[in-house]
């Protein structure tokens, strides 16, 4: 049997990429989303913020599938607000989402893989948590979050055997772009003149989850067509 792997946000964008790049690496992919997640062997719909169905998910895979080796945190959250229109609901969704969401999944797998003393995981960040970016502040705020988040979770995750990092995309060509980042003269700003295709962060991210690279412990990769430099 192959080992299993779990990818959030997996029903499309970055998450559907990963989950086809993980199982052309030989993983059996489980997808959690909050549609269905053709990509995989099976998914569950479920909402990542919610700690106690993710929890039970966690174990229903282990129990009728087998040990989750890897997991990819790959469900994402984003809007656009002026900071002087960014109210409370703003923040409060896009923190359930992207910190508690990563949280929650990276507590139930850290849960299983620890004593185990192996497995690996890879949460999915953002170049704008590294630079900022206006009109997101919600959203930098909380992948900045995600990276320290990581950072730390590696620092006591390592000794034990199991290894945690991040990828953080640019600008990538998915359902959650909005059209200020197609545009053209934003495209044309970019180092390779072109939007990241989802394939591209899928193959970093299969590099990072791949049981021979024990090098990288609490890296933030950022794969980003040049958007920061």
């Amino acid at each position: 049997m192959s080992d299993v792997a779990i990818v959030t946000g997996a029903a499309s964008g970055i998450g559907a990429a990963c989950a086809r790049q993980l199982t052309s690496d030989g993983f059996t992919v489980v997808g959690f989303d909050l549609r269905p997640a053709t990509a995989c062997a099976s998914s569950h719909v479920l909402d990542v913020a919610d700690a106690v169905a993710v929890e039970q998910v966690f174990d229903q895979v282990e129990r009728e599938i087998g040990p989750v080796e890897a997991v990819v945190t790959a469900a994402g959250y984003y809007e656009r607000v002026d900071i002087l229109e960014l109210h409370e609901h703003h923040v409060d969704r896009m923190v359930d989402v992207l910190i508690n969401g990563t949280a929650n999944v990276c507590r139930s797998a850290l849960r299983r893989m620890l004593p185990r003393s192996r497995g690996s995981i890879c949460t999915i960040g953002s170049e704008l948590g590294l630079c900022g970016d206006a009109d997101a502040a919600h959203y930098a705020a909380c992948k900045g979050a995600i990276h320290a988040l990581t950072k730390t979770i590696a620092r006591e995750a390592a000794p034990h055997g199991v290894r945690v990092n991040c990828v953080a995309p640019g600008p990538t060509d998915t359902p959650l772009m909005t059209p200020e980042l197609r545009d053209p003269a934003y495209i044309d700003s970019l180092v390779l003149r072109r939007l990241v295709d989802p394939a591209e962060i899928a193959a970093m991210v299969g590099f990072v989850i791949a049981a021979d690279q024990h090098n990288l412990v609490g890296q933030v990769i950022s794969p980003n067509a040049g958007a920061v430099v």
